[in-house]
């Protein structure tokens, strides 16, 4: 490690006044990305903002045909609220698949959407039910959010607030996980819902979670398992590496997308 200056804010507003008066300081909730960068050097702030004391960022409430998430909602949290399971019990089922018991009970959804791993499970989620991203500063469509591997719209200083989730007539989730790391190989979240028939990918893409537009488009004419199976992933655009290669992991997200599609029924 290494010396940094460390603030713990009780409110939104004093996070942002620290962020913007240090352009080197970082945000940090569950710390399961940060904190291994910092310990490997890869990341060097000046100064770390915990937002953990920040009460106003937890929880899970329903705003009329949508949940609404505050972005300090442990992944555990999510896999066991009610308001969840009975509203969209898939992302429920998703929360309760992320890493291992003691990920769970400190990673926060908001620092994974604002990490946008690749092999991260909520933007496979919040791209599929078309939700939204609220900020300190504006609400940002799922769509123009993930821009990329560990790419996002957030400005510099920008805070991940919240994360708008329209209620889904269907949706389903699916996974392949690396039997060593539990990250995501390739995993589909299927929705059906206010936005119509949406199909996202994680883990697979070598640019991060992405729509599935040929997916979207069976399932829209037949929501069943068998509509996708037909379809076809070009393996150029997915990740290739020890653990499976792009070929392999294009031939996982069908398997996985007609997973999904049984599970939401």
């Amino acid at each position: 490690m290494y010396d940094f200056s460390y603030h713990k804010p009780a409110s939104v507003a004093d996070a942002v006044k620290l962020l913007a008066a240090d352009p080197d300081a970082r945000a940090i909730s569950g710390g399961m990305t940060l904190l291994p960068a910092l310990k490997l050097r890869l990341n060097r702030p000046t100064a770390l903002v915990d937002l953990s004391g920040i009460a106003e960022l937890r929880g899970v409430r329903r705003e009329g045909n949508a949940l609404v998430i505050g972005a300090l909602t442990r992944h555990y949290e999510i896999a066991t609220s009610a308001e969840v399971k009975a509203a969209i019990p898939a992302l429920a089922e998703l929360a309760s698949t992320i890493g291992d018991t003691q990920v769970r009970n400190r990673g926060t959804m908001g620092g994974s959407v604002a990490n946008n791993d690749p092999a991260a499970d909520y933007p496979a989620a919040i791209l599929a039910l078309g939700g939204t991203i609220q900020t300190d500063r504006r609400k940002i469509a799922a769509d123009d959010f993930f821009q990329g591997m560990f790419a996002t719209a957030l400005d510099v200083g920008e805070i991940v607030t919240a994360i708008h989730l329209p209620v889904p007539e269907k949706a389903g989730y699916a996974k392949m996980r690396n039997p060593a790391s539990r990250y995501s190989m390739a995993g589909v979240f299927v929705a059906r819902g206010p936005a119509g028939v949406r199909v996202a990918v994680n883990g697979a893409g070598a640019n991060g979670a992405f729509r599935l537009a040929e997916a979207e488009a069976a399932l829209s004419a037949n929501w069943s398992p068998d509509a996708v199976a037909g379809v076809k992933v070009d393996a150029s655009s997915m990740n290739g590496d020890i653990h499976g290669s792009a070929e392999y992991r294009a031939h996982l997200v069908t398997v996985m997308a007609k997973r999904a599609v049984a599970n939401a029924g």
